[in-house]
């Protein structure tokens, strides 16, 4: 083979700048896939823990937020809630909760770690309907024995003030009580137990 001629410098820029053009080209092409592989940014806020301010809440008074996509619903029960709460345990078919999930933190009779704010996930445990808040005592289509609580429409389970299900209805646990906690005492976090764990 005869090289002569061959401008050795010519060919050393056009290896080097062929080089530099097929990395890039490799670079555009890798993104896009590496890119597809990563969780897009709404899937990772639905999973993200949730902050939550109380400091508005008025007793008696429910809020509705979103995690993970589910709606979680935050409960401020008044004390006259809270006592008839004492009195439901021959209505329940749960009513030490041991059966359902909650954190250890809400494994006592109000299913809370502050009595008054119940946070629980707005899903009925029979086939994952939303059942409707309803607080009122004893309301002619709930019955004398109905001391506030969440109705389900869709088969017409009940739950107290607590999440807690009564006897004979077709949900077959309480309602679950997410993972969350206090960063003070008037904002809470949804979707974490510990100090920066997420559940």
């Amino acid at each position: 083979m005869n090289n002569e001629g061959v401008d050795e410098s010519k060919r050393q820029f056009l290896t080097s700048a062929l080089t530099v053009v097929g990395a890039v080209g490799s670079g555009y092409l890798a993104v896009p896939f590496l890119a597809q592989m990563q969780p897009s940014v709404k899937a990772m806020a639905a999973g993200a823990p949730v902050e939550v301010d109380l400091s508005k809440m008025e007793p008696g008074q429910l809020l509705r937020v979103a995690w993970r996509g589910k709606p979680v619903w935050i409960l401020n029960r008044t004390p006259a809630a809270l006592e008839t709460l004492k009195t439901m345990d021959n209505l329940l078919s749960d009513p030490h909760s041991r059966e359902s999930i909650q954190p250890d933190s809400s494994k006592n009779p109000t299913r809370s770690i502050k009595p008054e704010i119940f946070v629980a996930i707005g899903l009925c445990t029979h086939l994952g309907c939303s059942p409707t808040f309803r607080p009122e005592l004893a309301p002619h289509d709930l019955g004398a024995d109905w001391k506030g609580g969440f109705f389900c429409p869709c088969h017409g389970s009940r739950f107290d003030l607590a999440g807690r299900v009564y006897s004979g209805v077709p949900a077959p646990t309480n309602l679950e009580v997410p993972p969350h906690r206090y960063l003070k005492d008037t904002l809470l976090i949804i979707g974490e137990t510990g100090k920066g764990a997420a559940a």
